[in-house]
């Protein structure tokens, strides 16, 4: 057997590890749906309708600000997943089973791949329930059969950039808490680009960072994808930081997993 074919073989068996995880814990798919549900309900329902009304548009108000909205809450629910993904890496770091993997005849990679893939199986379930409620609660896209299949694309390439990330972070972390307060600041950034407002509604300090921090390309080519809103340049941006990030991250991730345990 070549390499890659064990490497291939061993990765899909941890992915069978964590999709058993997933249908044993039901509520961890849940809980990543959960906070971002709750925020979609609080800014339609509290705030939409005055910062909808600022937006303009045909109707103004709530019905304008939800379908303005929405992307920047898909995204916030990608956020939140690679959180629980950096939980459970730290966890196994944490608790000794990758001490018994380290001593079997594993590809070493296949632990992270199969942490990373279950990630990804389980945040694009998350995102589909984020997206059903915001169709109760009135978002109406536009999207045509190839925008979807763009729109599935990209959250695709994006998740697995992040997942990769809260990886290398959780493999750093001295201890699961630690994990999981490193991905708290990746939680805030799609509230801190254009999820919520317009970044030129903001002061030009925080319109600065807002406009060259990752998560505002992200949230303005899904936007442009499903809603039909100019795209311009933030899908090049987009896909330049989905590499940046996704390569970063597992060169990242690598290093620190193929790095001796501390005796």
């Amino acid at each position: 057997m070549s390499a890659a074919t064990h490497a291939f073989t061993d990765s899909a068996t941890m992915l069978r590890r964590q999709l058993r995880h997933m249908l044993r814990y039901p509520t961890l798919t849940l809980t990543a749906a959960g906070v971002p549900v709750v925020f979609l309900l609080l800014f339609v329902y509290v705030l939409g309708g005055i910062l909808g009304s600022g937006l303009g548009g045909p109707s103004g108000g709530r019905d304008t600000y939800v379908n303005y909205v929405v992307p920047g809450v898909i995204l916030m629910t990608a956020a939140t997943a690679a959180q629980g993904t950096a939980i459970s890496v730290a966890m196994d770091m944490t608790e000794g089973i990758v001490a018994r993997f380290r001593t079997m005849a594993i590809a070493r990679v296949s632990v992270l791949t199969g942490h990373v893939l279950g990630s990804l199986t389980q945040t694009l379930l998350s995102i589909t329930i984020v997206t059903g409620v915001a169709l109760l609660v009135g978002f109406e896209p536009t999207a045509g059969f190839a925008e979807w299949l763009g729109v599935i694309g990209l959250l695709v390439l994006i998740i697995f950039a992040l997942t990769w990330l809260a990886v290398a972070l959780a493999l750093k972390a001295k201890s699961v808490a630690a994990a999981s307060n490193m991905l708290t600041p990746l939680m805030i950034l799609p509230m801190m680009g254009s999820g919520f407002v317009p970044t030129d509604s903001m002061p030009a300090g925080l319109q600065w960072f807002a406009d060259y921090q990752p998560f505002t390309p992200f949230i303005e080519t899904l936007r442009g994808l499903l809603m039909g809103t100019p795209i311009g340049n933030n899908a090049n941006l987009a896909l330049g930081w989905c590499a940046l990030i996704a390569l970063g991250g597992y060169m990242w991730a690598k290093k620190l997993y193929n790095r001796e345990p501390t005796q």
